[in-house]
Order: structure tokens, then C-alpha cells, then sequence
């Protein structure tokens, strides 16, 4: 029979702090944006910057968009959890965009595919639109299940719909693991949709930030972090 010591006990110890640090680090956050210069990220000069340590997207009067344009983040992925800060002026709209397509031009920086909406609109606030696809497929407020022939089943409630200033900073998250899609605005939950719909989704792609066609805009956003559940082919 072999006795353990306290030299082992403490060495055992000290490997399995080891072995449970290994593992947290590995499924953490990261940030994406380094608060100082767009590194990392493509987009129209002319459109975005980084303002006040903030990655910062301005349309204006004079130079008004033909089509939404969008900030991309050069990585990818799949299942995962984004979460970051952002606030808007302008009687306009934005978005994050999450395992997304880049189409056209790489110029153009124009983007198709699951999209946090923001919008001053209290029932689109946190909602998913589909952008260049299916648009509206869950609002505020809803759990929805799409299934296979793309059509959309309100399912149940998450939370009460209620104005949010989204002049002040605001924080938005997303959770996307499988076929299942979480959306949240302050904390609270926005839209739960499970789509089926395997001919509109996709399980992997881009990030990307939104700026919109139409009156003049400015979006901010912030403390943006990434963590991986499961990692792009």
C-alpha cells in the first residue's frame, strides 16, 4: 500500500490548481478591440475610427450611403459569446453582425447574416434580423423556433418590452451554441430563438459592426470580447 506524504499532498495540489487554471484560461474572454487603433478589424476609412477609446462608426448628410456598410472583425466563429458596449445617436439603427458573410466587393464591406439589432424602436431593441435574408425573424420580447421550411413560430416570452436610452452606454450580449440563439440588452434576455432552418443558417462566419443607410448616425462601441465555446473549422 503506498502512503501519501505531505510533500505529495502539496504537490498534488499545487498540479491540480495547475490543470483547473489550464482549463478556465482556455474559456475565457478575449478582447477584439484594443481601445486604441482598428487593428484587427476592416472597414471605409472615411466611415470609422476609434473616438474616446471607442471603435467609432459616422454617417453624415453630406455623404449619405447607398447600402449599409459594416466594420468586420478579421476572425471568425461558431459557437460562442460576444459581449460589449455600445451607444447610439442619430435617428438611425446598427447591429452586430454574427456568423455573417462578406459579399460583393471586398470594398464595399457589405454583410448577410444573423444580426443583433440596435434600434431605437423598443420592440427591435436586442431583436435578430437576418440581413440580406429572412429579415425580422424574432422581436424583442419573443422566444421563436424557425423551422425547416423557414417558417416562424412565437413560441413564448422572455422579458417585458420597455424603452432603453441607448444614448448612454449600453451593454449587449450574444450566446449562439448550435441551432440556439440568445440575444440580451442590460442583462436581460431580448429574444431566445432555435432555428431549424438549414437552409438560411449558418454555424460559423464573421463578426461585423453595422452602420445604416439613411439620416445621419454615430455608434460607438466598446469593451468588445469574444470567448469560444467551440472554435471555426
Amino acid at each position: 500500500m503506498k502512503f501519501w506524504s505531505p510533500k505529495n499532498v502539496q504537490i498534488s495540489v499545487v498540479a491540480l490548481i495547475t490543470l483547473v487554471g489550464s482549463v478556465s484560461n482556455g474559456n475565457e474572454f478575449t478582447r477584439i478591440f484594443n481601445g486604441k487603433d482598428l487593428a484587427g478589424w476592416s472597414g471605409t476609412k472615411s466611415i470609422w475610427s476609434v473616438e474616446d477609446g471607442a471603435i467609432t462608426g459616422v454617417t453624415t448628410k453630406e455623404s449619405p450611403l447607398k447600402n449599409n456598410e459594416f466594420l468586420v472583425w478579421d476572425g471568425k466563429v461558431a459557437d460562442f459569446e460576444f459581449k460589449a458596449e455600445f451607444r447610439l445617436k442619430g435617428n438611425n439603427n446598427s447591429g452586430v453582425q454574427y456568423r455573417s458573410a462578406q459579399f460583393g466587393e471586398p470594398s464595399a464591406f457589405r454583410v448577410r447574416g444573423y444580426q443583433a439589432d440596435i434600434h431605437g424602436k423598443p420592440e427591435f431593441t436586442g431583436m435578430l434580423y437576418d440581413e440580406g435574408g429572412r429579415g425580422i425573424v424574432a422581436q424583442r420580447g419573443q422566444k421563436v423556433r424557425v423551422n425547416k421550411d423557414a417558417k416562424i413560430e412565437v413560441v413564448g416570452n422572455t422579458t417585458e418590452v420597455v424603452s432603453v436610452d441607448l444614448t448612454q452606454w449600453t451593454r449587449i450580449e450574444i450566446q449562439a451554441v448550435g441551432n440556439r440563439l440568445v440575444h440580451k440588452i442590460n442583462g436581460k434576455t431580448t429574444v431566445v430563438i432555435t432555428d431549424d432552418d438549414e437552409k438560411n443558417r449558418d454555424f460559423e462566419g464573421i463578426i461585423a459592426l453595422q452602420v445604416h443607410q439613411g439620416a445621419p448616425m454615430k455608434i460607438q462601441f466598446r469593451n468588445v470580447m469574444i470567448k469560444h465555446i467551440k472554435k471555426p473549422k
